[in-house]
């Protein structure tokens, strides 16, 4: 099961904590070859792909209003009431982040605001296979829309017989999505990045992948193409104690490794004892699920590590920079004031990543691979341009003009300088 440590030293935390690595190099070799023929061959570059990697021939990509359509007619109404309420939840915390326009008059005469600007197109990656990722469509999707995103443009695999999943169509439709194209993989993100005959081009890129359509994410990013973060395989952290509930915190752990073999899990506890308990449940749990294969793989690769000092905890915590973080311990609401490197984090035994993942309300598409050191997760932020503005009177600019002048002299611009004196000595004139 879970590999154990015992109080190591803060030295080997680094690479005791490292997320497992593999050579990318083969892979972007391969990942370019495919980009750049869909941007040299457009659609008949996405039929060739699609029919070699999916296995299915397709002759028109984009969905047809009949074929939306009849995707709710094949979900059952139990799930149709799920992601109804969840686009709820997700609708109801994203909007207080829409920022109003507020002017501000930084000295007399002198006034500045800022303006969000929804991007005018964007583009929606929703991975298929073993796990058609709807829930991503309305993590995305909901705040595109609250953004005003003119175009929102939709790629998801399709399957062996050629559609996609359903859910991944109602989803889409609900959220109000423009345009919903049977395309995966690397094609998929180049046929966004480039535009072909059918796929339009947009100005940014969101949505998780495997490392192939990471990589691509990554490459078109290096070509000046948006994208919504750096992302690698899913993770969480769980800080358990004596408080917690030994197979709660099991079955977030194993909610985590299902999600692939490359997935990473790491649990801290203050004591051995913990750990063990814990581990016993896993090895109960394990036996049930479904995805019990992949689940056992992705705990191979990860650690349970016993830190007995709270203080210490919290930096390695912060050192890791978890994607998710679950506090199963107590003083959990006072402990998470002091987590600065997180994606996203929930707080005491009733709060389950599952959660999150799905309808609480926040968004799940987080920095993963230790990028939350420096980055958010997806918000209305993400789907906006803020564009600042100013309006200087004739006294706001006689007001400002000396600072201006002076600060101008001195960085050597003499044109800065002039275009202020200009002004200011025709204001002057008309006194």
């Amino acid at each position: 099961m879970i590999k154990v440590y015992q109080e190591p030293k803060q030295k080997d935390w680094p690479s005791l904590l490292a997320r497992p690595q593999f050579d990318a190099s083969p892979l972007k070799i391969k990942v370019r070859e495919i980009m750049e023929a869909v941007k040299e061959k457009g659609d008949i570059a996405l039929a060739e792909y699609t029919l070699a990697f999916d296995k299915v021939a397709i002759a028109n990509f984009k969905l047809s209003p009949d074929v939306i359509e009849a995707a709710e007619k094949e979900l059952t109404p139990g799930l149709k009431t799920a992601i109804q309420l969840a686009k709820v939840n997700i609708e109801v915390f994203h909007q207080p982040q829409i920022q109003k326009e507020e002017r501000i008059e930084t000295m007399p005469g002198v006034w500045c605001w800022r303006k969000s600007v929804g991007i005018e197109k964007v583009g929606i990656y929703i991975p298929g296979g073993t796990a058609p990722l709807f829930s991503t469509v309305l993590m995305l999707g909901i705040p595109a829309k609250m953004a005003g995103c003119k175009e929102i443009i939709l790629c998801s695999p399709p399957n062996e017989k050629g559609v996609i999943d359903p859910a991944i169509i109602y989803a889409a439709a609900l959220v109000g999505v423009s345009s919903i194209y049977s395309i995966g993989g690397v094609q998929a993100i180049a046929a966004l990045a480039y535009g072909t005959e059918t796929v339009p081009k947009v100005n940014k890129i969101f949505g998780p992948g495997n490392q192939y359509v990471t990589a691509a994410k990554q490459l078109i990013q290096e070509e000046g193409i948006a994208i919504d973060m750096p992302a690698g395989p899913s993770e969480v952290c769980v800080w358990a104690d004596e408080t917690c509930i030994a197979s709660f915190v099991a079955s977030d752990l194993l909610a985590q490794a299902e999600h692939g073999a490359d997935s990473q899990v790491i649990l801290i506890a203050n004591k051995i004892e913990v750990i063990e308990l814990i581990q016993k449940e896993i090895e109960q749990q394990i036996i049930l699920l479904p995805r019990k294969e992949m689940a056992s793989k992705a705990l191979m690769n990860s650690k349970a590590i016993v830190i007995e000092n709270t203080d210490d905890a919290i930096a390695m915590v912060n050192e890791y920079a978890p994607e998710h973080l679950i506090l199963s311990i107590d003083n959990a609401a006072q402990i998470a004031e002091k987590i600065i490197n997180a994606g996203s984090i929930f707080i005491g035994n009733f709060s389950p990543e599952s959660v999150g993942d799905y309808a609480s309300g926040t968004n799940h598409t987080l920095p993963t691979n230790g990028f939350a050191k420096a980055y958010s997760g997806v918000s209305m932020d993400s789907f906006v341009k803020k564009i600042t503005f100013q309006q200087l009177t004739e006294r706001g600019l006689t007001n400002i003009a000396p600072t201006v002048i002076e600060m101008a002299t001195a960085e050597g611009l003499q044109a800065h300088s002039k275009a202020v004196e200009l002004r200011v000595e025709w204001i002057k004139s008309k006194m």
